[in-house]
């Protein structure tokens, strides 16, 4: 880690969350963690489309850094936070559905088997990126029927399309599952434990 050091006015260093996501947004807040949000406006796509060498769990760094790094390239004056999700299932990686009808068949096909998440996260300052970490969750989905699938979605509606796996752990989509085997803020979008510990390392949070 850098020993890049920035003040905010109140003595604590000064936090931008680098993410439009209200999960993530609210993991902070309830967390106590005093920050601003500001979307950083990177090309996933491209990213995604030169980092064929990367598993998907390297894959959410690469992505979290360049969220982190956008936003920290702007303002120099704090710490950045960036943060990333992908979902492997079926040797593939899964895209965001961009309609229910497309998040139906997948939620179909994901139905009885399972996949994983792997949300990267990444600290920037002054440009540079000192820190970034990955956690997985291995996720089961039940062998839930068409009847629930319809009234799940029927529930959920367009939010659905804003998560990558067409679902909200945190709401009706919790009844989708039969076991998960990991951290539950991972499965919502941060590492949030590793997280932490940094921002209490660099002194963004009292010790």
């Amino acid at each position: 880690m850098s020993d890049i050091s920035l003040s905010s006015p109140g003595g604590r260093e000064a936090l931008i969350l680098a993410s439009k996501s209200a999960a993530r947004r609210a993991m902070l807040e309830n967390a106590g963690v005093p920050f601003e949000v500001r979307v950083a406006g990177v090309d996933e796509d491209a990213i995604k489309a030169v980092s064929t060498d990367l598993d998907p769990a390297g894959l959410a760094v690469r992505l979290a850094e360049a969220k982190a790094l956008a936003v920290s390239r702007e303002d120099e004056t704090a710490w950045v936070l960036g943060s990333d999700q992908t979902l492997a299932f079926d040797g593939g990686l899964i895209s965001k559905a961009k309609s229910l009808d497309a998040a139906r068949e997948r939620l179909k096909s994901m139905r009885g088997r399972t996949h994983h998440l792997h949300s990267g996260a990444a600290l920037a300052v002054k440009g540079e990126i000192v820190w970034s970490g990955v956690d997985t969750v291995e996720m089961r989905m039940r062998d839930f029927s068409d009847a629930f699938l319809d009234a799940y979605l029927a529930a959920e509606g367009e939010a659905l399309l804003a998560c990558v796996g067409s679902y909200r752990l945190e709401g009706m989509g919790s009844q989708l599952f039969a076991a998960i085997d990991g951290d539950y803020f991972t499965v919502l979008g941060l590492p949030l434990w590793p997280v932490l510990a940094e921002l209490r390392r660099a002194g963004v949070l009292s010790a």
